[in-house]
């Protein structure tokens, strides 16, 4: 029998929504876009912030489609660094849906070296407030009208805390088993 894996789907509805968290008190931390898509640092950071809580959906994807993936029109994904090295990293998808232009927060996370130490909410933070200037841009459209994310009890302990406390509301659950 396999245990259960509740997903939360969590949105936020206006870029007033947001609760920005502090800049790490860590020397050194600054959030890039990496603006030349690169399928080899996307493979990379997903299986190194991914590696220990399950993501595996993305695992099979050949190097083209992964490059291929990042280079689609309102894809961005951007990274946090520490002192220069890699910490964690954000992918953000612009969609383009009938009522209104929407980002997802496709992925989200730190290498496990990184966790607790204060980046992530940052990055988080940095990242919503990119999501809600690019889906209207990308789309042509004067505003975002919707930023989501899903995480799951896979995820690391304090990813819904960290949604919550950034200014996102739980819409609905699932349970699967």
């Amino acid at each position: 029998m396999s245990t259960p894996v509740t997903t939360w789907y969590l949105e936020q509805t206006a870029p007033e929504d947001l609760r920005p968290a502090s800049a790490p008190a860590l020397p050194g931390v600054r959030v890039e876009r990496a603006e030349v898509p690169s399928g080899e640092l996307g493979r990379f950071l997903y299986t190194a912030v991914g590696g220990d809580v399950s993501w595996t959906d993305r695992l099979p994807w050949p190097a083209g489609q992964w490059q291929t993936h990042l280079e689609r029109p309102g894809s961005e994904l951007w990274v946090a660094y520490e002192r220069g090295t890699p910490a964690g990293y954000i992918e953000l998808d612009a969609q383009d849906a009938a009522d209104g232009a929407v980002v997802e927060i496709a992925y989200f996370g730190l290498l496990p070296a990184f966790r607790g130490r204060g980046i992530g909410g940052h990055l988080l933070s940095y990242g919503t407030a990119r999501a809600w200037d690019l889906a209207g841009r990308w789309a042509g459209r004067p505003e975002t009208r919707r930023v989501w994310v899903h995480t799951c009890s896979l995820d690391g302990p304090y990813a819904l805390g960290n949604y919550q406390r950034r200014g996102f509301r739980v819409t609905h659950t699932t349970v699967s088993h």
